[in-house]
């Protein structure tokens, strides 16, 4: 029988080459997506589409309700792919703003350990992945609202990590730098501004969505069982080697 996986914000361009990835290997994927126009042609795949937000309890519920019928009992892992990207100074960014980027990152984050976490101590263990950022690690100018998030996402995996370690429970995050997405769109704009932001890379180049996609597939299916805690820094060498 296949495994069965369950990604959170599964609209996203990494989301849909991490769920052709699980598809290809006979696994049934569960996906908890806003976007549904983006989705569509999933369904048609036979992936299972819950539409909803991931900060709604109950959608979340439901999705992790699916991805465990589809497993007879077991959700073999999660990735949760939510993310939003803020650049802006801190004098010029309201409470509010600043609050909406740790919802969206960091609260959804937990909310998605915490349901899924119940699910699989009663199902005797699983993985999870997160989407953690260069600027968690790397001090850039006027990222603090995402390193806020991100940095909250990196400790708490280390956490969870060690919560779960006894429960058959692997928790990792992946730490992307920029990346040709359509969330990345607006930064990626024009030329220059692409040629800018590679020079800053030690690679000198920015990374494609694939790169990210087989990372979070390998940690949901071959990574070793103790792999855990860890946090992959997919940046080319941005936060932590000179070049």
């Amino acid at each position: 029988m296949s495994n069965s996986y369950l990604i959170i914000g599964g609209s996203s361009d990494i989301a849909i080459q991490t769920i052709h990835k699980l598809l290809v290997d006979g696994n049934h994927v569960t996906i908890l997506a806003r976007d549904m126009s983006r989705v569509s042609q999933l369904a048609e795949q036979g992936v299972t589409v819950i539409e909803g937000d991931a900060l709604d309890e109950d959608a979340l519920s439901s999705a992790i309700q699916a991805a465990t019928d589809s497993g007879a009992g077991k959700i073999s892992g999660v990735a949760h792919l939510v993310g939003s990207i803020v650049i802006r100074p801190p004098h010029a960014l309201k409470v509010d703003a600043f609050e909406e980027v740790i919802r969206t990152n960091l609260t959804s984050a937990f909310l998605t350990l915490s349901l899924t976490g119940k699910a699989m101590i009663k199902s005797g263990g699983g993985r999870m992945v997160f989407t953690s950022s260069v600027a968690g690690s790397l001090g850039l100018v006027n990222h603090e609202a995402i390193a806020a998030a991100k940095g909250g996402i990196e400790s708490m995996v280390r956490s969870a990590a060690a919560t779960y370690a006894k429960r058959g429970i692997r928790v990792n995050a992946v730490a992307p730098g920029l990346t040709d997405t359509r969330l990345a769109a607006t930064i990626l704009r024009s030329d220059a501004i692409r040629e800018a932001s590679a020079q800053m890379i030690p690679l000198k180049r920015i990374n494609e969505a694939d790169e990210v996609a087989t990372s979070i597939h390998w940690l949901l299916t071959s990574a070793p069982d103790n792999f855990t805690g860890q946090v992959m820094h997919l940046d080319g060498g941005m936060s932590q080697v000179l070049a």
